[in-house]
Formats: C-alpha cells, structure tokens, sequence
C-alpha cells in the first residue's frame, strides 16, 4: 500500500475527510468517558520543528501519549537539517527510524521535498502555504456545534495567509461559501482561489463578507517570519478587525474562530473573542481529538 501523507487537506477525499472528523468526535467522547484506548503502542512519531509553536507540539505529543506511542521533538538545533543536511538524506534516515513524522517548516516545497523520499507518512503542522491539521480542529468545532458546514457560508477576515488558504480548500471539499475580506494586496494565492472555483469569493469589504456568515474567522495580521512589518500591517488591517459590530452582521448563533495565539486589541477585540460567540478554546482543544484521528487514519487504517 502506498505511503499515505497529510501535506494538505487535498490529501484526504470529502468522504475520508467527513470521516475523519466523525471519528475525531467520537474520540473525544472515549476520551472523556476514561476509556482506554491504544492503538500505536510502541510507535514513535518525529516532530520537526523549524518553526515555534505552543499548541502544535502539545497536542501531538499528548495525542502519541494517549494512543500508547512516544514523540520525539526535533528543534533545527538538534538536527543536522540546521547544519546544512539535504533534506532528502533526513527524510530517508528519519524514516527508516520512526512510524510518522510531523513537520512544522516554512516554505511549502520543503514538507513536499521531504514528504517525496520518506517512507513514512508525513503530516503537514504548518507551512508558509497552509495549516491543514487547524482546519481539521475547526471543522470539528463547528460540526460538533453546528452540524454541516455544507451549504453554510463562512466569513475570513483578514490576511491572505496559510489558514486562509486552508479554508479555500475545506470550502471545496466541504461546500461551504467562503467570504474572504483583505486589504487589497494582501489577497491569497491566486493559484489556491482558482482551487476553490465557484465556493470562494475574494472580497476588500469585512462588512460584505461579514453579513449573514454562519462562521466568522480570523487570524493575526503579521505571521511568524512578519514581525517587521506588524506596524505597517496594524494600519493597513485596521479596519478589518473583527468586534462586536462586526459580529452583529452576522447570523445570530453565528460562532467565531480564532486560531491562536490572538493578538486582543488588533485583528480581534478582547469582547469577542470572550464572547458567547467566541469558540476559541474548544477549537484549541480539539486540535488533540482531530489529530489523533488523523495518526489512527495513516498509522492503522492505512498501514
């Protein structure tokens, strides 16, 4: 059986993904119950780290805990990749060492070059272009709470970033309607856009995107590797800050996601995101249950 990986949220059919994200419900359920469960005893999966993170490397560790495995976590100071290494001779050795691994790196191309000469899967925990492994987590979130998100319309404001990018392509597998609002070159990828076809819509107007949204999201304006530009991109954003007013355009049991770590006062008002809207926090938490759902799919299901 070919080597399954998850570099985007592509890698996965809309019935694998539906799924997925069923079991990652039902794996929380056990969770909460006390039930034991443990699939990949002795398994280990190698976490790469080329960019910092809180959630990501918590979650995946507890997730290998939890499932009888180890994680090990690999900073470029603790590899030969921050030497220079190819990334083709650490993929081949890591591989022939671990059952999966879990990579946190910039440019797209390098988790694909990787991903090309690893015998194992490799899962995609954020790139430059995408975050498939928190669309999981949000999808879970409004499932949970909501039910569908087909025919559901989601608003992005915001930045044309990699969570963006990753909801053009949850939009076409999930057939929501996604209203994104940037500031006029800070749009996505065209070539993602195109992906999403007739389910996205690239908007210069929070207020167009915002009006009768099922599901509002946002992220920081200036990403890791941005940090020079943050004053430039507070002006610029401004006036796409999701508050109170905001909200108000949309549906009234519309919920409002933010994937961490949130910058209160900028891109989001301390008021929603701890508002009745606000599901922050579950949406965080279930970055755990999706991705152990994501570990069983590639590492029993698909062995």
């Amino acid at each position: 059986m070919a080597t399954r990986h998850f570099l985007t949220l592509l890698d996965l059919s809309p019935t694998e993904l539906h799924a997925l994200i069923i079991r990652a419900i039902e794996l929380k359920r056990l969770h909460y119950a006390g039930t034991r469960y443990e699939p990949l005893p002795n398994k280990v999966l190698g976490m790469i780290f080329e960019k910092s993170s809180t959630r990501t490397r918590v979650s995946f560790e507890t997730a290998m805990y939890q499932f009888g495995g180890h994680a090990i976590f690999l900073s470029p100071q603790d590899t030969q990749l921050g030497r220079g290494e190819p990334i083709e001779d650490t993929a081949r050795v890591l591989s022939r060492m671990v059952d999966c691994i879990m990579m946190r790196t910039h440019a797209h191309e390098r988790i694909e070059h990787f991903a090309k000469y690893s015998k194992v899967p490799v899962i995609n925990a954020l790139t430059d272009l995408c975050h498939p492994c928190q669309l999981l987590a949000d999808i879970q979130t409004f499932v949970e709470l909501r039910g569908s998100l087909n025919g559901k319309k989601v608003a992005w404001i915001g930045d044309g970033n990699n969570m963006c990018h990753s909801y053009i392509l949850a939009a076409t597998q999930l057939q929501f309607q996604l209203a994104i609002a940037t500031p006029e070159g800070y749009e996505p990828v065209a070539a993602v856009v195109k992906r999403g076809g007739e389910y996205v819509k690239v908007l210069h107007d929070p207020v167009l995107a915002a009006t009768g949204a099922h599901l509002v999201c946002t992220d920081v304006w200036a990403s890791m590797g941005q940090e020079d530009e943050q004053t430039q991109r507070v002006a610029v954003f401004k006036p796409y800050q999701v508050n109170s007013a905001l909200m108000a355009l949309a549906k009234p049991d519309a919920l409002f996601m933010h994937c961490l770590p949130a910058h209160r006062g900028e891109e989001v008002t301390t008021e929603v995101i701890e508002g009745s809207q606000s599901v922050v926090w579950q949406q965080a938490e279930n970055r755990l249950h999706s991705q152990k759902a994501l570990l069983e799919f590639l590492l029993v299901r698909h062995s």
